[in-house]
């Protein structure tokens, strides 16, 4: 890889400032050079990016990604694709969120055992495109929780593995990490969808929480939770959990533990699934009054002020929706950002910190990943329009000019944009 330099451009650096005008050299996979201001890079035998005046800004980084769900009307459906045609399609959706911006996802669970880790691997490898990613178990799930979808008559599989009691949940973590998974995912809790286990009730029980916990401490994995319910939140953070999904139906002492551990563990609430189930599920049967009558828009009612209170006390909140239904598809998933400005009171700038920064250290990488900064790898946006003012712009595919992954090209499309001022 040559060096870039990209010139004309305004940079989003992750932090929450405003844009600045400057330069910035990429060499190799790193960002070698920054320019603030008037100043400019030397940089012979670079090949020169003029922006346009558009922003350049980190990858976006997908905290609840599901790379191997593939946009089904229900669960069920899932278990009935063979791995060998599940593993090509979730390949194809890897480069849906590449195309869309986001160069790394952290898995919020697999589909099927060995998927994400297959994916995982093939990216890396160089064998298909998708972005950086962290691989995830199935969802370690009791009889009757979420992701149970057997019948007494029918066996049926989604994307959970059942498990009963501790040594059961212990056993399955085990050969879970054996296969290469990153992260361990649990369902302590329900979901309202489900009508025997709704998003209230805590499913898992304590012992079979701490079997899981126990196995990645030993294994140095790390453990995500499918928390809607108060007392999944207060058990998941008790055992070290670091990774708190939904968090919708918290109580005050869920809140002050959840603070308490604002410097180990991230909350992503997922807004986009419960916001599109309520208002854009009707081609598939499920209109408003169907979510009203499954309890969507009260626990949205009871999440809104939940996440408010979390984002004053400091904890990290990110986006990520859980995109991979047919009402709320992959490669739309910077709808989040949008959701987090107009109904958590985020500034687009926040947001974007969220999405950029908080993403980097969810994917453990806070150090050198989330940022344009000197060092940091060369993740990059070139966006054509200013989303620190309207992230609605990051749905536009069409905008991002330059999609830059580890210093490489995945999209280079400057357009009609090449040498135009950003109206933003």
């Amino acid at each position: 890889m040559g060096d870039v330099l990209f010139t004309n451009v305004r940079v989003f650096d992750g932090e929450g400032g405003d844009p600045f005008s400057g330069e910035v050299l990429v060499r190799d996979n790193r960002i070698k050079q920054i320019a603030r201001d008037g100043e400019s890079i030397a940089a012979p035998g670079a090949e020169v990016i003029d922006g346009g005046g558009g922003i350049l800004m980190p990858g976006l980084i997908e905290s609840h990604a599901h790379v191997t769900f593939l946009d089904t009307a229900n669960l069920e459906a899932l278990g009935e694709v063979p791995p060998e045609e599940h593993t090509l399609l979730a390949m194809k959706n890897a480069k849906k969120f590449l195309d869309a911006g986001f160069t790394s996802m952290n898995s919020a669970a697999a589909a099927k055992p060995r998927l994400d880790v297959v994916v995982r691997n093939a990216i890396n490898d160089g064998t298909f495109p998708g972005p950086r990613m962290l691989a995830a178990s199935p969802e370690l799930t009791v009889t009757g929780g979420l992701g149970d979808v057997r019948l007494q008559h029918l066996h049926r599989e989604t994307f959970a593995i059942v498990c009963d009691g501790p040594d059961q949940f212990r056993q399955v973590a085990r050969e879970m990490c054996r296969e290469g998974v990153d992260t361990l995912k649990i369902n302590p809790s329900g979901d309202e969808f489900v009508p025997f286990a709704r998003a209230h009730q805590t499913v898992m029980n304590e012992a079979e929480i701490a079997a899981v916990c126990e196995v990645a401490r030993s294994r140095d994995k790390r453990v995500a939770g499918h928390c809607r319910s108060a007392e999944s939140v207060k058990l998941c953070v008790k055992h070290g959990v670091e990774i708190i999904y939904h968090a919708t139906l918290c109580d005050e002492e869920a809140m002050d533990m959840l603070e308490e551990a604002k410097d180990r563990v991230f909350v992503s609430p997922t807004l986009g699934v419960t916001w599109t189930t309520m208002h854009e599920a009707g081609d598939w049967g499920i209109t408003y009054e169907v979510a009203e009558s499954l309890g969507l828009p009260q626990e949205w009612d009871r999440a809104i002020p939940v996440m408010k209170e979390l984002k004053k006390r400091g904890v990290r909140i990110l986006p990520g929706g859980d995109y991979g239904f047919a009402w709320n598809p992959i490669g739309t998933n910077a709808r989040d950002l949008e959701y987090f400005v107009e109904h958590l009171d985020f500034t687009p700038a926040e947001a974007l910190t969220t999405a950029t920064k908080l993403g980097g250290q969810i994917m453990m990488m806070g150090d050198e990943l989330g940022q344009v900064r000197e060092g940091y790898l060369a993740d990059l946006l070139l966006v054509d329009g200013d989303p620190t003012k309207d992230v609605k712009i990051l749905q536009d595919k069409d905008r991002l000019l330059v999609v830059m992954k580890d210093g490489s090209f995945h999209k280079r499309d400057l357009g009609a944009a090449l040498g135009r001022q950003a109206a933003e």
